[in-house]
């Protein structure tokens, strides 16, 4: 998407770092040490996460609002609670088995964008377009609304406890939530990684409260809930209800973006992968089993927040506690959301598929702004809809049907490229196994909800078009590219970006 280079003139590296010099000059005493870019350092996004922080973008993505919003999703297509929690604990293996099949592709593929990049080196140019149109357009967007509203209906909750909050004060909050969120991850990496710390510690103390509940009624012996009765027999239900629960484990491969802000990813990756999976999975069974040692299957289905229907009929008067911690949970999951979301944007930018802003950097703050700011914006245009319900139907299709696609690559890379370095090799029938699970999950709710996935379908196909007219189409007229270049300069003068330098990958 972006423009030839003879039509216009961008504002090179070298320029963008003697303006900055000019402008503000050494770190002294008069501008507080505020940092300044140094003569020798370059303009790109910085090695700064450490083991821990890949820890906990894991975990505070993938616990956002999932676990207080699937459960519902979950039973209602499973029926019984022992098949519901069968569906959350398969559903914590299967991202495991991905999980580790993403954990070879990053320590050998080490580039921004993860699987989007993994597509493009292993099936080319046109098939990693498709994925990065349906991450770009469908699923992350669509994820940070889905969390964003999650936390705008607990966050208000206890001012609405007896009825349901009005629709337009949740969009409203849900949006604030998401500008705040995005102005703290452009102005600096480290105030983003820093909220990611702080609120998935608030989320699993949180979670590990309600588990603690649990473990006490289960003392009691509250287990009446636990039985098979009304199981769903119909295998298209079932195959729904993982849409609710991994959904719920959506972000497990989240870290896979951000590798070049690793400091050590051929190390720290697979132990955070490892790590944060095991902990997740753990901590969402013991919750559901929480949930369920007090809420009846009628209790579950009716309540739009099942953690807070928990906790007042558990907590009494300190009730209003757990919509506090769960809120503090889904801001951190868009936070972590829109981190990694952000450098997916930059990646197909920096590969010439996304327009050529995105893959700039902002000269004094080292981040992806403008690629923050697109995410965020469109976003905000997801809020136009508050039904969580059918937003995630329409993620769950698209996320599998791409996800799949990836680890594909897993075996194919093996055979066209045996030769390449791999700190890490998984046994191959991992992704076999995954890649069959995907094709289960994808193809049997087309049959139950065709609409839904049809509208998914019709989605991913809106991006063959744009790409062989913006991607494949190179030779422009001259009026369109100096027309795009334009828009281009000005906008990278308007948030003071310049494009990073070529690395060797």
């Amino acid at each position: 998407m972006s423009p030839k280079a003879e039509a216009y003139t961008s504002v090179p590296q070298k320029d963008a770092e003697t303006i900055a010099i000019m402008d503000m000059g050494e770190p002294d005493k008069e501008n507080n040490g505020e940092k300044t870019v140094a003569p020798n350092d370059t303009i790109e996004l910085k090695p700064k996460m450490t083991l821990l922080n890949g820890v906990t973008v894991i975990v505070g993505s993938i616990i956002g609002s999932g676990i207080f919003v699937s459960p519902s999703g979950v039973l209602m297509n499973t029926g019984s609670v022992n098949m519901a929690l069968v569906v959350w604990i398969t559903s914590g293996i299967f991202s495991m088995i991905g999980a580790y099949c993403y954990a070879e592709l990053g320590c050998m593929i080490k580039k921004t964008g993860a699987d989007y990049a993994y597509i493009m080196v292993a099936l080319g140019d046109f098939l990693a377009f498709i994925r990065l149109w349906v991450e770009c357009m469908i699923i992350r967007p669509c994820t940070v609304a889905i969390v964003a509203l999650t936390f705008s209906i607990y966050a208000v909750k206890y001012f609405f406890p007896e009825c349901d909050p009005p629709d337009e004060a949740v969009r409203i909050l849900a949006a604030s939530c998401i500008c705040i969120l995005a102005f703290v991850n452009c102005w600096d990496v480290s105030w983003a990684t820093a909220v990611q710390d702080i609120f998935t510690y608030a989320k699993l103390l949180a979670l590990f409260i309600i588990i603690a509940t649990g473990i006490v009624q289960l003392g009691r012996g509250q287990t009446q809930n636990f039985t098979w009765d009304d199981t769903e027999t119909d295998i298209t239900k079932i195959a729904l209800s993982f849409y609710s629960g991994l959904f719920a484990y959506n972000g497990w491969n989240y870290l896979n973006f951000v590798i070049p802000e690793m400091k050590d990813p051929v190390n720290d990756l697979p132990k955070a992968i490892a790590i944060s999976i095991v902990l997740v999975t753990v901590v969402y069974t013991l919750t559901n089993i929480a949930f369920y040692t007090t809420l009846s299957v009628p209790e579950v289905l009716g309540s739009e927040a099942v953690a807070a229907t928990f906790a007042e009929v558990m907590y009494g008067p300190m009730a209003f506690m757990i919509p506090i911690f769960v809120a503090m949970s889904t801001f951190g999951g868009v936070n972590g959301i829109l981190l990694t979301s952000s450098r997916l944007f930059y990646a197909g930018a920096c590969e010439g598929q996304m327009p050529e802003i995105l893959s700039m950097i902002q000269v004094s703050k080292m981040t992806p702004a403008p690629a923050v700011i697109v995410v965020a914006l469109l976003s905000l245009g997801y809020l136009c809809s508050s039904d969580i319900f059918a937003l995630i139907n329409y993620v769950g299709f698209a996320t599998w049907i791409s996800i799949g696609l990836a680890v594909l690559c897993l075996p194919w890379l093996r055979w066209k490229h045996p030769e390449w370095n791999r700190p890490l090799k998984v046994n191959l029938i991992f992704p076999i196994l995954y890649i069959i699970a995907t094709i289960f999950i994808t193809i049997v709710p087309m049959i139950a909800k065709p609409k839904e996935t049809g509208i998914g379908v019709v989605i991913i196909l809106t991006g063959v078009p744009v790409y062989f007219l913006f991607v494949a189409w190179r030779n422009k007229p001259v009026f369109i590219r100096k027309f795009l270049g334009g828009v281009t300069v000005c906008l990278q003068k308007l948030f003071v970006v310049v494009t990073p330098p070529k690395k060797a990958v």
